[in-house]
């Protein structure tokens, strides 16, 4: 931005400036001096991609979506985009609808298709396969079976009996803490140990003596994770493994037109892994990189331009779910590890959509890794999660969207959902009960009693004009 304005004379708008800006809505909101220049300008079209994230959200509008209304109403043409429109609520839908045309709906909790006739066109991956032709491959997905090791099942163990007491045993709202060091576990032992690490550290600030049952019971559990060495964890020994020699993941690194990407939740997962994936797998130093939040945006930017380059050293990248959202891996990239299975259907959207996405030339590959374990407790919950990779995979041979399962249509509500489910003792079968697969208001919305418009392309009038 600095160096824009150093190109310009002294307080020109820039956007009288340039014929065309591309312009993150975030930038646009924090600075007080864009508004006028803003409320100045006017251009020929203006185009909001991410469009969900600038509806109005809970009654309010959020600065995105101040900013998005004032942009609607400086353009002769506007366009809003997003995969994901809707939140589950009518009126967040509306307040885009009336960002097209403020005369659209009168009533942003009672309106019909007739309402917004005209103003939007929906289109699935199905509608477009036929004259996309080549350009989306139909995805594999591959399953690893992995059996916890005795180091693992001692952990297991010690978790599944773990009893604090409430004043120490609540982390987010009513949500036990034991669910949220399962996740942790389920991620990594270094994930499940920064955890207890600063829970312990916290007890001890409060006061609590070390001869205090929570803290007693959490340095115990500390001890057996500590204990699971890389080799002791049969999701990375199935990794690793795989990565050798299955027939379809196997990888080393060589070719440079074929990389691999390896998604986790918790970052110091993604420091394990950086740590021991070198070393077992024989890569130089620049070819395993991590990308995660808290690195600079460019940073984030550099390491993706550099992932789908041939001539970069990058061969591996160590993804947290800050790549899983608007960015291209899919260049050089078709095989995509889970090393810890989301809890949010929407992230496995997300994360699946980074390599299977228009363009890709080859097979997606998309790998979990299942761990069995003989602690009935916690095979019961993974088996949550497995229902969870089985209705992802449901979503993407069928319906699309997988988020209509929960009604949900947002990432945190669902982790609390899978975790509320976990914490009660709920089966997978009992947690599918739960699940829905019937029209929302939204796909109600969406329907009506005439032919399926998406048999062809909706015929567009020419606009007058005086030149051709």
């Amino acid at each position: 931005i600095q160096r824009v304005y150093s190109r310009l004379p002294a307080g020109m708008n820039p956007f009288h400036h340039y014929d065309r800006t591309i312009i993150s809505m975030d930038t646009l909101k924090q600075d007080a001096q864009y508004r006028t220049f803003l409320e100045k300008a006017w251009w020929d079209i203006i185009i909001i991609d991410e469009a969900h994230n600038v509806a109005e959200r809970g009654g309010g509008l959020s600065q995105r979506a101040r900013l998005a209304r004032l942009l609607s109403e400086r353009s002769d043409t506007l366009i809003l985009l997003s995969a994901t429109p809707h939140d589950g609520k009518a009126r967040s839908f509306a307040s885009l609808m009336n960002m097209l045309d403020p005369t659209a709906i009168a009533d942003p909790e009672n309106y019909t298709r007739e309402d917004i006739k005209g103003l939007f066109v929906r289109r699935f991956k199905k509608d477009v396969q036929a004259r996309a032709a080549g350009a989306f491959k139909q995805r594999k997905i591959v399953t690893l079976n992995c059996r916890a090791t005795p180091s693992e099942e001692e952990a297991y163990s010690r978790l599944a009996d773990l009893d604090l007491s409430p004043s120490a045993g609540r982390s987010t709202g009513e949500l036990l803490f034991r669910v949220v060091l399962e996740k942790a576990l389920f991620s990594s032992p270094a994930a499940c140990l920064q955890t207890l690490r600063a829970r312990l550290d916290k007890l001890r600030k409060d006061g609590l003596p070390e001869d205090d049952p929570d803290v007693t019971a959490l340095r115990e559990l500390e001890e057996k994770v500590a204990a699971i060495a890389p080799e002791d964890l049969g999701r990375y020994r199935a990794l690793v493994e795989a990565l050798r020699s299955h027939p379809d993941l196997a990888w080393d690194g060589t070719d440079a037109t074929d990389r691999l990407v390896v998604f986790s939740e918790r970052i110091e997962t993604l420091e394990w892994l950086r740590k021991n994936l070198a070393t077992d797998l024989g890569l130089p130093e620049n070819a395993v990189e991590l990308l995660h939040g808290g690195m600079p945006d460019i940073d984030q930017q550099r390491l993706v331009e550099e992932f789908g380059k041939e001539a970069a050293p990058l061969r591996l990248l160590l993804a947290s779910d800050v790549a899983s959202e608007g960015i291209n891996l899919h260049y050089l990239c078709h095989r995509l590890v889970h090393f810890d299975t989301p809890w949010s259907l929407m992230t496995f959207q997300q994360r699946n959509g980074r390599i299977d996405r228009y363009g890709q030339t080859s097979a997606p590959l998309i790998a979990y890794l299942v761990t069995e374990t003989a602690n009935e407790r916690i095979r019961g919950d993974l088996r949550i999660l497995e229902l969870l990779v089985r209705k992802d995979d449901e979503a993407a041979r069928n319906i699309g969207d997988p988020s209509v399962f929960l009604g949900l249509y947002d990432e945190k509500e669902e982790e609390i959902w899978t975790m509320d489910i976990i914490q009660s003792g709920r089966t997978a079968e009992e947690a599918e009960q739960e699940m829905r697969a019937e029209d929302d208001w939204f796909e109600s919305l969406m329907k009506d009693d005439l032919p399926d418009e998406r048999e062809k392309p909706p015929e567009t009038a020419a606009p007058l004009s005086l030149f051709r």
